[in-house]
């Protein structure tokens, strides 16, 4: 009997028109993670639609790809700042492979090229089917819109995150972006808050509201919930950026504090598409959309390890001011606030009279600077504190009882299949991972 052999490889296609360039961005936010600098670069420089056609050709034929690249790489010559600055790469030196014989290129300028390659290699789990056109049915029966550079309603304070800016905004509620974020605060903090951060939330973000600003924040429980539900109380609208989709509104216990967000004027913003689901990695993201869309930003309590101190030292970081509530110096609760006023990172603000000064009365530029990296110390304890990025990304994507298989965990991820497979076996060493009969699933902590 005659051995069949397999056929060609079917090609990989989105099932869209990728020419199409609002569709072409709103898959980008599914094909990439937030704050995907290659991603970024690439778009920029092709447009959405051109990124997307080359994305498909670069992954149905990644030879071809990697020898264009190359070409490119020494056609530069010794314009390297060129080269870097058109694959939006600047200072990578790592090797790319020769086609035949898998030794490393050192030629320096081959670095930007295999980023680039293995953003592809990313990429190219979520490429085949995509289409964007099913998660906007879904945003159109939510009565959302998509909000896109050059919109009318695109905040364009977001472009100052530079190459981690979004590429698109999943919106529920008022698309009118721009013009809440014209005058406009964040005021976050804890999730296990005390009464008393609550409480004086909710004074100064009342006290924003009748003086005209729009409430920023992260949607979460605590602070986030306290300042939100003070600006309805006073009918201002108010802003909640999520970590997951807009279809999915999380916190669950947060659902109608949310669903009234969006009916009172306000939005429930996200940068990944409906049907996408909050992570660590996600929510930390997060942060840096609230402090670069709102004008300042104060943290009201903050635990040493909040993650809303990340969003403080982002604003900093874009020279928006950044103000912090000092609290009773034995409340763990504000031993963030205390650091972050101590490093000369925020100014002490009690009100909201000294918060709109804050925000309405200090130029940008008289910001307290962000402290340097060494300055800012970091407690231990979490298990995963030492792991880099793609450990971080890997192990959020891990499921916590049943197991899945090593591409579902790279598809889930956002990472390509060889990344995926080193992180695990890095997290399984650390005890952070466990292999099952029915694939990877996360080990908890301590």
């Amino acid at each position: 009997m005659a051995e069949r052999r397999a056929g060609p490889t079917p090609p990989v296609r989105p099932a869209f028109d990728v020419s199409d360039d609002r569709l072409a961005r709103a898959a980008w936010s599914r094909l990439a993670e937030p704050g995907d600098e290659v991603a970024v670069a690439l778009v920029e420089q092709l447009g959405a639609s051109g990124a997307l056609a080359w994305l498909v050709e670069a992954v149905n034929d990644p030879a071809r790809a990697r020898r264009e690249l190359v070409g490119l790489a020494e056609c530069a010559g010794d314009d390297r700042a060129g080269l870097e600055r058109l694959l939006g790469v600047p200072g990578i030196g790592a090797a790319v492979p020769t086609e035949d014989s898998g030794a490393p290129v050192r030629d320096p300028r081959s670095g930007p090229v295999a980023r680039l390659l293995r953003a592809v290699a990313r990429w190219a789990p979520r490429l085949d089917g995509l289409d964007p056109r099913r998660e906007l049915h879904v945003l159109e029966r939510l009565d959302g819109s998509l909000v896109v550079p050059g919109d009318p309603g695109w905040p364009t304070a977001l472009d100052d995150l530079g190459a981690v800016r979004p590429l698109a905004l999943w919106v529920r509620g008022s698309d009118r972006l721009a013009e809440l974020a014209a005058r406009s605060v964040a005021v976050v903090g804890a999730r296990a808050c005390t009464d008393y951060g609550r409480h004086v939330t909710g004074e100064i973000a009342s006290g924003l509201a009748a003086r005209g600003f729009t409430v920023v924040s992260g949607g979460a429980y605590g602070i986030d919930a306290a300042a939100h539900r003070a600006a309805l109380v006073s009918s201002a609208p108010t802003v909640a950026f999520l970590a997951g989709g807009v279809d999915r509104l999380y916190p669950v216990g947060n659902t109608e504090l949310l669903r009234a967000v969006v009916g009172t004027g306000g939005a429930v913003v996200s940068e990944v598409p409906p049907g996408s689901v909050p992570s660590r990695v996600r929510f930390l993201l997060r942060n840096r959309l609230i402090a670069a869309f709102a004008g300042a930003t104060v943290v009201v309590e903050a635990a040493w390890r909040s993650g809303s101190l990340s969003t403080a030292v982002r604003a900093a970081e874009l020279s928006r001011p950044v103000g912090a509530v000092p609290g009773p110096v034995t409340s763990m609760a504000s031993t963030g606030c205390h650091r972050l006023l101590r490093d000369g990172a925020a100014v002490c603000v009690t009100d909201a009279d000294e918060v709109a000064e804050l925000a309405g009365a200090l130029a940008r530029d008289a910001a307290p600077a962000a402290p340097a990296a060494g300055t800012r110390r970091a407690p231990r304890g979490a298990a995963y504190d030492g792991l880099d990025a793609v450990e971080t990304r890997t192990w959020d994507a891990l499921p916590l009882r049943s197991g899945a298989p090593t591409d579902a965990v790279a598809r889930s991820a956002g990472l390509a299949v060889s990344e995926a497979v080193g992180a695990l076996g890095r997290l399984e060493i650390r005890g952070l991972a466990e292999r099952t009969p029915g694939g990877w699933r996360r080990v908890r902590a301590g």
